[in-house]
Order: structure tokens, then C-alpha cells, then sequence
């Protein structure tokens, strides 16, 4: 029984220890979240930090934690091949729960620039650089597989993600951790500079976080890749996968206000829930049938 207490007490102090060191991890913790249910096995957290007191700035966070059971509620890929839509229109389009925006598209001419498979069919193919190169968010992709959704790597092959075994595949990216190892990212102005992100990561008990994060303004400040793989292992994902941010991270929830809009999408250059950018694709949160 006293080894147990002490075992108990260097754990504590440990983690303490760990926090100590750095402030922003404390002030994560120590946030008042404002959650409510949206249904069951699916839990909305908003939190402004107004203060300049994470990553010494202002941030706006919001997020969706979900159970990934498969059962009262479960993943789907909403895509267009061409045409490009508003991440609240693929999710009521869909009658889903919630919708969160997908990769990087072409702007000018719609569809994904990189890999998505829905229901078995390819909707999009990765168009690689002049010299055949993949880009960063073409060497992971998020899989969804009876309704459960995972994180895979590339393992290196070209013809990679047409192996892959699951009915929906969007490629995505980069990859910032994978079961507790964070990957090394490079410090080109994508990943250094701050912008508004969108994020999925894997919590150790399979727990799913669908998360925004609002920037472009002075009310938030957006993040780096670097803070961003410290925000989502503070929050305790094991995986964290960025997806296609900027102007195009919208967090949508139905039946809530501002239509369903939670963030502050920055397309409109406005602090409000009305500058939503037209996207090729999303991951939807669907109740079963």
C-alpha cells in the first residue's frame, strides 16, 4: 500500500514537474472550457484565450471530442470531384452532426489536389509537383473504415494510398505525431508562420478531436505546426493530423447558431461566423440509421 501512495505521489509530482515547465500547458489545463453536448458520444469545447496567454497571444479554440465506436454515431468523407462547397452546406447537404473542412483543393478549378476515396470510388488523384515529388499533405491520409476513422503514414511506395484496404481515404497533411512520436517538420513559412488551423487527433482510449483553431485577426492569433502538435498533445492525442487551414477552417455543428458556423472562419477578413471559404471536401460526423 505505501509503495502504491508513493508511486502515486511521483507521478503527480512528475506531471507537475512537466507543466511547471512550460506555462502555456498550464494555462491549457486551467481553462474554463465551455462544453455542451451535441449528442451522444459527441462533446463541443470552445475556449477564448483573450488574454495574449497562449503562445503569448490570443487564440480561439474549438473543438468536437467523439467517441470513434461506430455505433450512435460515425465518420463519413463528404467530397466533390469538381465543384467546390461550404463546409455547412456539405454537412446539411449530408444530414450530418457536424462537419469539419478536408485537404487542399484547386481553387480555381474545384476537386482535391491530393487523394480522396469515398465509398469506394476515387473522387480525386494526387497531383504531384514538376519533378513527381508528393507534397507534405500527401504522406498521411485519414481512413475510415466502418464508420471508425484512423491516421496512416506513407510508407514510401508511389502507388501507396490505392493499397490502402479502406473505402474512404482522404490524404491529408502534414502528418504532426503518430502513436506518441512527433514528426519532424521542416521550417518552411507553412509550418512556421501562424494561420488558422484545422486539425483531427487520436486520443489514447480512440477518442476523436475535430479541432479549429481561428487566426487572420486580432482577436486570434492563429498557430504554427510547431505550437499546434503542442496544443493537441496537451489536450492528449497519442496521432494529430493538420489539414487544409487559412480561410478554410470552418468547424460546423448542427442546429447551433450562426448556422451551425462555431468558428470564426477568416475568409471574410471579419471577427464573425460568416466568412466560410468554399471547399472540395470534409469529414463528416454522422448519427447512425
Amino acid at each position: 500500500m505505501l509503495k502504491k501512495i508513493f508511486f502515486v505521489l511521483a507521478l503527480f509530482v512528475s506531471g507537475f514537474s512537466a507543466f511547471g515547465q512550460n506555462p502555456d500547458s498550464i494555462t491549457l489545463v486551467k481553462a474554463k472550457w465551455h462544453k455542451k453536448r451535441i449528442a451522444r458520444q459527441v462533446i463541443l469545447l470552445r475556449h477564448h484565450f483573450d488574454q495574449k496567454n497562449l503562445f503569448s497571444a490570443n487564440q480561439n479554440i474549438s473543438f468536437l471530442e467523439i467517441k470513434n465506436t461506430g455505433r450512435k454515431v460515425l465518420f463519413a468523407i463528404g467530397a466533390e470531384e469538381k465543384e467546390l462547397l461550404t463546409t455547412s452546406n456539405f454537412g446539411l447537404r449530408d444530414t450530418a452532426i457536424a462537419a469539419i473542412n478536408g485537404n487542399f483543393f484547386d481553387v480555381k478549378n474545384g476537386g482535391a489536389v491530393d487523394f480522396v476515396r469515398v465509398n469506394g470510388k476515387t473522387i480525386n488523384t494526387n497531383r504531384l509537383d514538376k519533378n513527381g515529388n508528393r507534397a507534405r499533405h500527401q504522406e498521411a491520409a485519414v481512413v475510415i473504415e466502418n464508420g471508425k476513422i484512423s491516421i496512416k503514414k506513407w510508407d514510401g511506395a508511389t502507388d501507396w494510398e490505392t493499397k490502402l484496404t479502406a473505402q474512404n481515404v482522404l490524404l491529408n497533411g502534414p502528418l504532426l505525431t503518430i502513436n506518441h512520436i512527433d514528426e519532424i517538420l521542416d521550417t518552411t513559412s507553412f509550418n512556421r508562420l501562424r494561420h488558422p488551423r484545422t486539425c483531427l487527433g487520436i486520443k489514447p482510449n480512440g477518442r476523436v478531436i475535430l479541432l479549429t483553431v481561428d487566426g487572420r485577426n486580432e482577436n486570434a492569433a492563429g498557430m504554427s505546426l510547431f505550437e499546434l502538435t503542442k496544443l493537441m498533445r496537451w489536450l492528449g492525442c497519442v496521432s494529430a493530423i493538420n489539414f487544409d487551414g487559412g480561410g478554410s477552417t470552418t468547424l460546423w455543428v448542427s442546429g447551433m447558431p450562426d448556422h451551425g458556423v462555431i468558428n470564426y472562419p477568416s475568409d471574410n477578413k471579419k471577427w464573425d461566423h460568416e466568412g466560410q471559404r468554399k471547399v472540395a471536401n470534409v469529414i463528416l460526423v454522422k448519427k447512425t440509421s
